[in-house]
């Protein structure tokens, strides 16, 4: 099983956390650093055994946080589709 860390630690900008997730899951150039991409990407790239941490939440500002929540959102319903991607918030 891979395990992917997503360590969103002090990020400050909307950018910052899609930066951190393309580059964990090497997503391609087109990806588009939004919800509807990280559906598409997630759900079409990734077929084997695959475990995400994600760390840094409590660092977030209040709205990247609330922003946040719908990431994770996408995180559970690639997890429905896909039962072999699973997703565990740490902090």
């Amino acid at each position: 099983m891979e395990i992917i860390i997503l360590d969103f630690t002090n990020c400050k900008y909307y950018m910052e956390v899609y930066h951190i997730i393309k580059e964990a899951y090497s997503l391609p150039e087109y990806f588009g650093n939004n919800l509807s991409a990280l559906w598409d990407c997630l759900r079409d790239f990734f077929i084997e055994d695959m475990h995400t941490k994600i760390v840094g939440l409590n660092t977030l500002p209040k709205d990247l946080r609330e922003y946040m929540n719908r990431i994770l959102e996408v995180f559970d319903d690639v997890h429905k589709e896909n039962p072999n991607m699973t997703f565990e918030v740490i902090s």
